[in-house]
């Protein structure tokens, strides 16, 4: 295949048109996938639903496309047994007067229904578009009004009603404000002078490692707010220089602690929704090296408590707080484990709030537990199945939902369980002939879902299922025309495989065979790779572009694979999972190189000679340690916004996974690609955008530095001031893309 693609660029230098002819007789075959088709034409885009649910179950709001002759959307509300739509705000009533119709983001009703919360005009902050404006629709009277007063464009952050929607609340730069819906005033609630402070609202390292964005909960009767706050004093700034956008560069520095460094404090706040002095709780520990990760609101017999959850900096530790009305504290719960704890963002509360669901792994599997406060902790899960999620609470029937599986580890079911703990096995609830991932939105009273269901071949259908029965009451978004344009595609579907690595150890992984496979010949072998604790890539669901990119390097003639390695977070287990605890860059490269070997043994059209690995973020560290640590096993990597040195990034995920840098200095050299730079071979690309707030492009100049330090050849390609996502800009997917597909044709050659 190398000597066909000379071929055919020889020809290009002398019959120019006839080339362009046959490329462009390529590009229209539409069985064959293309980076325009995928990245640039988007022919490929899907249905998508989204829809809330009310409080009392009966239906759910969505915003639809109105059929009015002004076009735009309308509220409306579904009923779930029936169907029938009912507008509840026309697209007409979102056009404030003498203004253009607001592009709505998101609209919220208020708990009476009486007033709507509208978020539009949406700016980013960190990787999310958290910053925006608010307008409020009052129903009755039909009056549109702008939040925030005299407050600059896109400034408002994570406005809330109060229970009583008479208020609402948000914040806006650093500090907390509250607005009087009747009487047209605004308090500002917070009062620091110190840029270092924010107040309602989180620095980077919180919001990116904690999934943590409004920080602040009204309490039950809306008489006051409790609050993050957030003091970055003495954290370390790091600068995104931007070359691109003027004559001289323009510097935004960010508070970044990074592993071993200053972290920030944290402390939590009640102040009265009418103003005044703020009390502040008295959570022991330092306040830099312990984080309050989680906070809300809960009500007793009468009574509200805050209830908080905080790690130690290990995060081998976390304890459940109860704050009494008084401001006294007590922990109900510990949680402890010898690697690390998987943080609850929220604590699921049952039967009136005296007791709640908790999800641990102190079995070696992860359990529900129904834990009554003081009294008792007891599983209700059954043994040896790892859960999920909590997925939804039938208090009425008795019953709790989640995810998980029992046959398939790539897939993912509904199943429920008694919350008495008398289940002896899971039940069930995913249709049986629907192999592949379930996801499910339960209404707040376990009957009903709006259920999507694909596998890695099948983009999502969303329909509305009965719960338990699972009976189908309606398709929601069955992307029929899309399946419809799939199947013109040549391709192969994929193959789902255990890979043994080790005795009595065994990898899952998938595999994607060229649509003319002839295993007569050999190909090329392209491993997708992500490998650490955040995520794993061998689940049999629907990826959008990701699926199709794969198909697409299959059609070129590569057999692509991916493994999971030890320490991705597979429902196999604690051990599984924390194998790796303290060897993150150790234990990962050996299960993929091993898997790697496996394969190469087992099937003999796979060419040991090419072997490729390509991986984004953890998955670019991977690659790097995939072609520097086996250089005889890899001959081409494609490493995109890699951390090159773990020491580089940022306290809270890379301490987690491996403690302390001076507790283990052998880990943190023995796990970071750049240790073994000097022993690359083969053919590597880096790629990185400069703006990356996240794995900073500084990691990659690093290991620029190292690799010619040690005269290793290599290509780069920086994009500038693109983050993480390396998704800004005109043309930037579609160029990276190319980037991708050229390299891999060059320097690993396709085909049998």
């Amino acid at each position: 295949m190398r000597h066909r693609y000379r071929w055919i660029l020889a020809l290009a230098v002398i019959v120019g048109p006839s080339v362009k002819l046959f490329a462009q007789q390529a590009v229209e075959d539409p069985s064959r996938l293309t980076v325009d088709r995928i990245f640039a034409a988007h022919e490929f885009g899907g249905e998508g639903f989204g829809a809330e649910w009310l409080p009392d179950s009966r239906g759910y709001t969505m915003m639809a496309p109105s059929t009015e002759p002004g076009g735009g959307r309308d509220l409306v509300k579904v009923d779930a047994e029936t169907g029938k739509t009912e507008i509840l705000v026309p697209a007409s009533r979102f056009v404030p007067a003498g203004g253009s119709p607001l592009n709505v983001e998101k609209a919220v009703l208020s708990s009476d229904r009486s007033k709507l919360l509208i978020y539009t005009n949406s700016k980013r902050v960190w990787r999310t578009n958290d910053r925006g404006d608010y307008w409020v629709l009052d129903r009755t009277s039909r009056e549109l009004r702008k939040l925030g007063g005299d407050a600059p464009a896109s400034s408002l952050m994570h406005a809330k009603f109060s229970p009583d929607a008479t208020k609402v609340a948000y914040a806006r730069e650093n500090h907390l404000y509250v607005e009087d819906l009747n009487e047209r005033t605004i308090i500002k609630l917070t009062n620091s002078t110190s840029p270092d402070e924010t107040n309602g609202t989180f620095d980077w390292v919180y919001e990116e490692e904690f999934s943590l964005h409004d920080g602040f909960r009204w309490s039950p009767d809306g008489t006051s707010i409790a609050y993050w706050q957030i003091n970055s004093q003495g954290v370390r700034a790091f600068p995104l220089v931007n070359n691109a956008d003027g004559l001289y560069p323009k510097v935004n520095w960010i508070k970044y602690p990074k592993v071993g460094e200053k972290n920030p404090s944290c402390r939590v706040g009640v102040v009265s929704a009418t103003g005044g002095s703020t009390r502040w709780l008295a959570v022991p520990g330092d306040p830099r090296d312990n984080y309050i990760a989680s906070m809300e609101w809960v009500a007793d017999k009468g009574q509200q408590y805050l209830v908080l959850q905080q790690l130690n900096r290990l995060q081998n530790t976390v304890n459940v707080i109860l704050v009494n009305p008084s401001g006294a504290l007590s922990t109900i719960l510990t949680e402890k484990d010898d690697a690390w704890v998987d943080l609850q963002p929220t604590i699921r509360w049952v039967q009136n709030g005296s007791h709640f669901l908790w999800l641990s792994e102190r079995d070696g599997w992860r359990r529900i537990y129904l834990y009554s406060l003081g009294k008792s902790f007891e599983p209700i899960s059954p043994e040896k199945l790892d859960v999920l999620d909590i997925s939804g609470v039938d208090e009425e029937g008795g019953w709790v939902y989640f995810h998980a599986t029992t046959d398939n580890t790539t897939r993912q079911y509904l199943y429920r369980a008694k919350l008495d703990g008398s289940s002896k096995s899971p039940e069930r609830l995913s249709a049986a002939n629907q192999a592949g991932t379930h996801d499910d939105q339960i209404s707040p009273d376990g009957r009903w879902s709006i259920h999507r269901y694909s596998n890695f071949d099948t983009p999502p259908v969303t329909d509305l299922v009965r719960l338990p029965s699972g009976e189908r009451a309606r398709v929601l978004a069955g992307n029929d025309a899309l399946k419809k344009k799939l199947d013109t595609l040549k391709k192969r579907p994929v193959e789902f495989l255990k890979v043994p690595i080790a005795d009595n150890l065994k990898v899952d992984a998938w595999r994607i065979l060229p649509p003319n496979f002839d295993p007569s010949k050999k190909y090329p072998l392209l491993v997708h790779v992500y490998g650490e604790p955040a995520g794993r890539t061998v689940v049999d669901e629907w990826t959008g572009a990701n699926t199709l990119w794969h198909w697409m390097l299959a059609q070129h003639g590569y057999v692509v694979m991916s493994f999971d390695n030890r320490g991705t977070p597979s429902p196999l287990g604690r051990s599984w999972r924390k194998s790796v605890y303290r060897k993150i860059g150790i234990i990962a490269p050996e299960d993929q190189a091993a898997a790697v070997r496996a394969v190469l043994k087992e099937n003999s059209y796979l060419d040991p000679k090419r072997v490729g690995t390509w991986g984004w973020s953890g998955g670019g560290s991977m690659s790097l340690n995939a072609i520097f640590k086996f250089p005889d096993l890899y001959s081409t990597a494609i490493a995109i916004a890699p951390v090159a040195n773990q020491r580089y990034y940022d306290t809270i995920y890379q301490e987690r996974y491996m403690g302390l840098p001076g507790d283990n200095v052998e880990g943190f050299v023995k796990g970071s690609p750049i240790t073994y730079a000097n022993q690359l071979k083969g053919k590597l690309l880096l790629i990185h955008g400069t703006g990356d707030d996240n794995c900073h492009y500084q990691t990659t100049e690093a290991l620029i530095d190292e690799l010619i330090r040690n005269d290793k050849p290599f290509t780069m390609m920086a994009y500038p001031n693109r983050t993480h996502a390396i998704n800004e800009g005109a043309n930037t997917t579609r160029h990276l893309r190319s980037l991708m597909i050229r390299y891999l044709l060059e320097n690993l050659p396709p085909g049998g």
